[in-house]
């Protein structure tokens, strides 16, 4: 497995052999696909960090993330997910990176 991203919260791997994407967070190691690790990013970005802090209510300052179609879920701290979501992002900016690098590598020696 390879690196991608990580801060000292967690990280996300990615492993060639497998296919597949492993995310250490929460104390927990969990398994994904692509398609349902950008489900992931999208249920994690959905929520409302802001609306959350400011809600007066007595309810638990806590989310439950369900990702469908997948064996996991997270129940969350406000503080974990702006964790998790730092460790997304930047996961995805590695990505894109990546493929920007090649990309011009590839035209350069073409």
């Amino acid at each position: 497995m390879t690196e991608v991203f990580g801060t000292d919260k967690g990280a996300i791997f990615q492993s060639d052999a497998e296919r597949c994407w492993y995310v250490d967070f929460a104390g927990k190691l969990a398994r994904f696909d692509y398609r349902n690790l950008l489900k992931l990013r999208k249920a994690v970005y959905n929520i409302d960090i802001e609306a959350v802090l400011l809600d007066s209510s007595k309810s638990a300052d806590v989310e439950i993330i369900f990702i469908c179609a997948c064996d996991h879920c997270y129940v969350l701290t406000i503080s974990q997910i702006i964790a998790l979501k730092e460790i997304l992002e930047g996961t995805f900016v590695m990505l894109e990176l990546n493929h920007i690098i090649h990309d011009r590598l590839h035209r350069i020696y073409a």
